[in-house]
């Protein structure tokens, strides 16, 4: 046999699988979308499922793997957009509109924790699902919000606080590996420096990126084309660099947009958005995350899942109409924008595989709960942002949208 020819059965490169996950994913949204009026998201998932271990098995664990960087990326434009979002001067302005993000993380922690204890879940799993379970999916309500081209009060409220809840997911859930390192001995050490480098490091870095997008971006000038190739180039940074020194992609993206965002007293940067280039990663975020769900877990486990979504919006609900009213949200708005916190998705999928990365055992556990109420809301939650936003008045016309 002649040796320059492929070996059989052939295998499948990265750049290979981003070009079929893209396909696969974009025509499932685009049907989807086209059937039955839901957000494209929506599709982007059901081809997961459909490729993943709960469907035809094509997308195992080692293509995940390889396929994992693509989430990275894809998920560190979507946090870098949303923390440049995020106005800590309107916060300081609008503090009931801080006090309601607080509240409602708050609120949904101790209802998820609760509601787990009483079916029997340990503790620390219970509280690290809970943690989790106090982030909104941040691609999702953007994602949906950008495909509506939706604007007004309910919207930049959601995203406001859609970055105040995962922030806060994140710093707890990070805390609480202080109490997992010492559930398995990993010793005092590691029990107390690890969280703490976790956290330093993220912020460093995300502080470091954000110096040198406000150097770069005053010395390209307000060039939109320029602009964009710097963010995106210094997020693959940020991702790559997190990935090295072993800290947090996640909070290291988030901190860069924050600080991007507020430490820009010139106005040097321009407003990043996502982008068409972005949204090719996003479908493969979707299409990637939805792949490593099982829905035997969920079948199993129905239960349980049911009570962590139900007292996860139960929390977040009565955290949003305690206060909403005080920070000047207009009548009957207050229910829509609980609507438009119920997402879990890619955010809490990183999340689980992070915690399962240091300790299997304990990944299992959580992933059995946590990826289980993911199933649920992946499907459910679009299509609550999509009819919140609508029901608002904030989504443009549809031939403008399209």
């Amino acid at each position: 046999m002649a040796t320059f020819l492929p070996q059989y059965p052939f295998a499948a490169n990265p750049l290979l699988l981003f070009g079929l996950l893209l396909l696969a994913g974009y025509a499932g949204g685009e049907l989807v979308q086209r059937l039955l009026g839901v957000p494209r998201i929506v599709g982007y998932a059901l081809v997961g499922l459909a490729l993943g271990a709960s469907g035809l098995g094509v997308l195992d664990a080692r293509l995940v793997g390889e396929a994992w960087i693509f989430v990275d990326i894809a998920l560190g434009l979507i946090l870098f957009e949303l923390g440049c979002r995020l106005d800590l001067a309107w916060l300081r302005r609008d503090r009931w509109l801080a006090a309601t993000g607080v509240l409602e993380s708050a609120l949904a922690f101790v209802f998820v924790y609760g509601a787990l204890v009483i079916f029997g879940v340990e503790p620390l799993v219970a509280a690290m699902a809970a943690a989790i379970g106090m982030a909104t999916s941040p691609a999702v309500v953007i994602v949906v919000a950008q495909e509506l081209r939706a604007e007004g009060q309910v919207t930049e409220r959601a995203l406001n606080l859609v970055a105040m809840n995962s922030v806060i997911a994140f710093v707890t859930a990070t805390m609480l590996l202080s109490w997992i390192h010492h559930e398995y001995q990993a010793g005092v050490v590691m029990a107390l420096l690890h969280p703490l480098y976790l956290l330093a490091g993220s912020l460093l870095l995300g502080y470091g990126a954000a110096i040198a997008a406000l150097a770069l971006g005053r010395w390209l000038g307000k060039s939109e084309r320029g602009q964009y190739v710097l963010a995106l180039a210094l997020v693959v940074v940020v991702v790559g660099s997190a990935r090295m020194l072993e800290v947090s992609a996640v909070l290291g993206v988030l901190a860069f947009g924050v600080l991007s965002r507020n430490l820009d007293a010139r106005h040097d940067l321009m407003p990043f958005d996502v982008g068409r280039l972005g949204q090719l990663f996003v479908v493969v975020l979707f299409v990637v995350t939805s792949a490593t769900l099982k829905v035997g877990e969920l079948v199993s486990g129905a239960a349980l899942a049911l009570a962590f979504v139900l007292a996860r919006f139960a929390g977040k609900s009565l955290g949003v109409l305690a206060l909403t009213y005080l920070s000047g949200v207009r009548r009957g708005a207050a229910g829509l924008l609980c609507l438009a916190l119920t997402p879990m998705s890619v955010l809490a999928v990183a999340m689980v595989r992070g915690a399962g990365e240091m300790y299997p055992e304990f990944g299992a556990r959580l992933a059995a709960i946590v990826l289980s109420a993911v199933i649920i809301l992946d499907l459910v939650g679009p299509v609550a942002v999509q009819f919140a936003l609508k029901r608002a008045g904030e989504a443009a016309p549809e031939e403008t949208a399209r």
